[in-house]
């Protein structure tokens, strides 16, 4: 019997691929059973998520599994035989670490995500309970919760930003313990500072101000946020209300001068006001990162932040890989 698996996931198919081979959760059984006939498989497991859809199969012969299934699906499915570039196929020992990898987060748009766990264990539990499971995959699919399990609880794989813009955000959050509530101004209308806001707003901030040197813009994007347009020369206004301050203006020179800053604080009542300046040249003067209250960070400073959290991120990485390499070492399965 040989362990087989045939994938496509965001990586190697769009989603009007992908959306062509989902399965609904209600149907994640049945198309177990179904996918074992079409396959002449003893056993089968469906997984199906937005971002993936994945076939595990225990057969007796696996090149002659994947050439049936491939060709029956796309029957099936009535797609054109080139729709078969997009799946990956992993068979044996390579087909049990993939399922560990993706179990555990490794695999996903949003490594360490946490959703997936769950999604798998659903998907097995649906081709177990209409019986098209056996005693290969389920010692696989328990091995690998197992793992998955001991990733998390013995790695930080699901913690920590690898972006600048994410970075800015875990920075405002450590200085005002939540962002629930907390207001933000954007200056200058640039898709950094777009993804930045989203973050914030995405994290508990409940208002946005857009101000750009074009105001038509500044709509454009407030719009797109649920905020507010205030117009270029007015943003000084807006300073004595706001928590956050996103600068990428595009100026040759800097725009928010110290004085701009002490001239808002008695009206602020001394709150802190964090400055994530993602311009260059810089749209900030240093200076205003020297009053008690006010946090600045500037884009370089994001950068060396960004590219610490990816350094420990590939060490989590590889303590992940070395559980996982360790688990399947004491797991003996036919054909691995």
């Amino acid at each position: 019997m040989e362990l087989l698996c045939l994938g496509l996931n965001h990586r190697t198919a769009p989603v009007e691929v992908r959306e062509r081979f989902a399965v609904g959760t209600p149907k994640l059984g049945e198309a177990s059973t179904e996918l074992a006939e079409l396959a002449e498989a003893a056993e089968a497991v469906v997984i199906s998520t937005c971002n993936r859809t994945e076939f595990y199969l225990a057969a007796e012969d696996a090149r002659a599994a994947f050439e049936k299934i491939e060709t029956r699906l796309a029957e099936k499915i009535q797609v054109d035989s080139s729709v078969s570039a997009h799946f990956y196929r992993k068979e044996k020992a390579d087909a049990a670490r993939h399922l560990c990898r993706v179990v555990s987060g490794l695999d996903s748009m949003m490594l360490g995500e946490t959703e997936i766990f769950g999604q798998v264990k659903q998907a097995y539990q649906s081709a177990l309970d209409a019986g098209a499971t056996g005693i290969v995959l389920n010692k696989l699919f328990q091995r690998a919760f197992g793992v998955g399990k001991k990733v998390r609880t013995e790695t930080s794989i699901q913690e920590g930003s690898t972006s600048v813009g994410n970075v800015a955000v875990d920075l405002a959050e450590k200085i005002f313990g939540h962002l629930k509530n907390s207001e933000v101004m954007i200056l200058g209308a640039g898709e950094m500072s777009r993804i930045t806001a989203q973050s914030l707003v995405s994290r508990g901030a409940k208002s946005i101000f857009v101000t750009n040197r074009s105001f038509d813009r500044a709509q454009e994007l407030a719009t797109e946020m649920g905020g507010s347009a205030v117009r270029f020369d007015d943003w000084q206004s807006v300073l004595s209300r706001v928590d956050v301050v996103i600068s990428s203006t595009g100026a040759p020179h800097t725009i928010i001068q110290r004085a701009d800053v002490e001239k808002a604080r008695r009206a602020r009542k001394y709150r802190p006001l964090f400055f994530i300046d993602i311009a260059v040249p810089r749209d900030i003067d240093p200076a205003v990162g020297e009053i008690e209250e006010v946090y600045l960070y500037d884009i370089d400073t994001l950068e060396q932040l960004a590219d610490e959290a990816r350094t420990r991120r590939q060490l989590q990485i590889e303590q992940c890989e070395r559980i996982i390499d360790h688990e399947l070492g004491k797991l003996q399965l036919p054909g691995t």
